[in-house]
């Protein structure tokens, strides 16, 4: 199962910082995550980046058990 790492709004919205997933893309898994955490959630990834393994990665990107998936909300701050 592939990682999903959640970090501040992303983490607020899923209440958890991590949660594991099956799927064959990137897109597969995030919808997964989508069904399994809600409509919040679904709005902040639209705003978000997704990095796998440390890179930007788009959603047909194929995913293996041992990736790991970061959800990176935009930051804001001054």
């Amino acid at each position: 199962m592939a990682k999903l790492i959640l970090l501040g709004p992303a983490h607020e919205a899923a209440g958890k910082r991590e949660d594991n997933f099956d799927g064959p893309t990137l897109g597969d898994v995030l919808q997964e995550a989508v069904t399994r955490y809600g409509a919040e959630f679904r709005a902040l990834l639209e705003i978000s980046q997704v990095w796998l393994n440390g890179e930007p990665a788009a959603p047909t990107t194929l995913v293996d058990s041992h990736d790991e998936i970061m959800v990176l909300p935009p930051v804001s701050g001054g």
